[in-house]
């Protein structure tokens, strides 16, 4: 939880019903910032979107579209973040510049002159 300290001004976060132990009471006394734990509906069966947790798993499915990101090889905690970094720079980076991607001109079929000359 550097976010934290990277960022003070957050000051509720969210979690999967897999973190709801001691972690709520933790992050509440020794962090001092609120920590909501994302349950099941009562009685849901199957697969149904949950509030909060789907902007997680979508951010996921973006980065792992990333072929580096795809497995973790990285050794080094920061060298992940960085590529990580890269990876949602362009992903915004995408969203800021609309329309369609640049393209390149093919290749220029020889035209020949009456004079015989290429041009």
């Amino acid at each position: 939880m550097c976010a934290r300290l990277d960022h003070p001004q957050i000051h509720k976060f969210w979690a999967d019903q897999g973190f709801a132990s001691r972690l709520v009471d933790w992050t509440a006394k020794i962090l001092d910032r609120e920590l909501v734990i994302v349950r099941k509906g009562p009685g849901q069966r199957g697969f149904q979107v949950q509030p909060r947790r789907w902007a997680i798993e979508r951010t996921f499915s973006w980065l792992t579209a990333h072929r580096r990101l795809a497995r973790d090889y990285e050794t080094m905690p920061a060298r992940s973040e960085t590529v990580i970094r890269w990876a949602m720079i362009g992903i915004m980076v995408r969203r800021l510049t609309p329309g369609s991607p640049a393209t390149r001109p093919g290749p220029h079929p020889l035209v020949r002159s009456p004079a015989g000359q290429a041009t």
